[in-house]
């Protein structure tokens, strides 16, 4: 039997206490992200939905694509801009747009306003995921049995 909680206001998620997994040097990049794992506070399994907030200046993530897991964004408020590979968009909040896994297109959100930004992000969980970082010297490899391998591209360890 599954019991059952009641809904939650989302900002009362916790953040999520590691703010980052990236080494040094690219974790500095990320210091102004919040993220809120909603989907976990339900127990989700089959994907992940975030809470996340960007103050002046942060990014998402490192410029990056999937292999196997798709993703999607909706914007709640501010103004971030979606990196694409070399093309920039300016979105407005109830825009949104969804990242197909394995189309090799890297995709990042950029805090480049005076405001906070917040968004929704919602990904699968696929196994055997992997990202992909065009434009840095890093790898993501899913580790068996869940989490994550940091790595050089050459597999050399950080």
């Amino acid at each position: 039997m599954t019991s059952k909680i009641k809904p939650i206001t989302a900002t009362e998620v916790p953040e999520r206490a590691q703010k980052s997994i990236y080494p040094a040097p690219f974790a500095e990049q990320v210091q102004g992200r919040v993220k809120r794992k909603l989907g976990d506070v339900f127990g989700l399994t089959n994907f992940g939905v975030n809470l996340t907030e960007l103050a002046p200046g942060a990014v998402s993530a490192l410029l990056h694509h999937h292999s196997h897991q798709d993703e999607f964004i909706y914007v709640l408020s501010g103004t971030p801009t979606l990196v694409l590979d070399d093309e920039a968009f300016v979105l407005q909040p109830g825009q949104c747009y969804g990242f197909k896994a394995g189309n090799g297109v890297g995709h990042q959100l950029v805090n480049r306003s005076a405001a906070p930004v917040q968004y929704l992000e919602i990904g699968d969980r696929s196994a055997a995921d992997y990202a992909v970082y065009p434009k840095d010297d890093l790898k993501f490899t899913e580790a068996p049995g869940g989490g994550w391998v940091l790595t050089h591209k050459d597999g050399s360890a950080y």
